[in-house]
């Protein structure tokens, strides 16, 4: 890349709640920073300025849940040197995911008076379901030290340095009582990639899953634990039906669960 010509950015939208594209922005020290080494070419949610493409890196927001969006990540795609999906919804289908494990026909025929118009698929998807993803940067929202990594990464050519391993090493590191062991609440932190700097178990609750299952969890041995204590199927069922419902992990566990 030429030291005088900045790589081009692109930030896209699709069935999302826009928490991780407001993360960009809230980045602000940092994003000046960023701003000064890139060309944000395309980010509707700060400028209606449009910087035709290709572009060298593409930041992609939300899960795949129409046909028309089917096709228009494969055009992002093929525009893009560089795709990184962010966030739970891009990287595991989002808490639309949900959808994917009941009849979605029978959904919109409650909801609309015309269902008939509503064209949606059958399954809210990641990205990476659809096309080739360089990196994937987990969270409910993404953490903007992590995403300010990953733009870091791809402007030195090395691959970010995002943690692999679970919520329970930040509780650690901060000094928080494991509200497992000591208080009791159904937390999700032993299974669950960092990230968040243990953010609800410092606030005395258990870890929802914001940002999907770590490398290699054991969910059937935590289920098997809570199990022991006299827990039910079904509500084994939803601690695994949130952000990441669809995440691999996540799904085959709560389907364990399912009668």
């Amino acid at each position: 890349m030429p030291q005088n010509k900045k790589p081009k950015l692109a930030v896209w939208k699709f069935s999302s709640c826009d928490g991780c594209q407001l993360t960009l922005l809230d980045c602000e020290d940092e994003l000046l920073a960023v701003a000064e080494r890139v060309e944000i070419a395309n980010f509707p949610e700060a400028s209606r300025a449009v910087v035709k493409g290709p572009y060298d890196l593409s930041l992609v927001e939300g899960s795949i849940t129409t046909p028309h969006d089917a096709e228009r990540i494969h055009q992002v795609r093929r525009s893009s040197k560089f795709l990184v999906s962010i966030g739970a919804c891009a990287t595991a289908g989002g808490i639309q995911a949900l959808r994917n494990f009941k009849n979605v026909k029978e959904f919109t025929s409650i909801v609309y008076a015309n269902p008939q118009y509503i064209e949606t698929l059958n399954k809210s998807t990641p990205i990476a379901d659809h096309v080739f993803v360089d990196f994937e940067l987990r969270g409910c929202p993404i953490n903007k030290y992590q995403l300010v990594e990953v733009i870091s990464a791809f402007l030195h050519g090395r691959k970010p340095n995002t943690p692999s391993y679970s919520v329970c090493v930040e509780c650690k590191r901060r000094g928080t009582v494991c509200g497992l062991v000591a208080v009791g609440p159904p937390c999700l932190g032993p299974v669950t990639q960092a990230g968040c700097n243990a953010l609800c178990p410092s606030y005395h609750r258990g870890c929802f899953g914001c940002y999907g299952p770590k490398e290699t969890p054991n969910t059937a041995s935590l289920t098997a634990h809570w199990s022991e204590l006299g827990m039910k199927e079904i509500e084994l069922l939803r601690l695994f039906r949130g952000f990441n419902a669809n995440a691999e992990a996540f799904r085959k566990e709560s389907e364990a669960h399912e009668k």
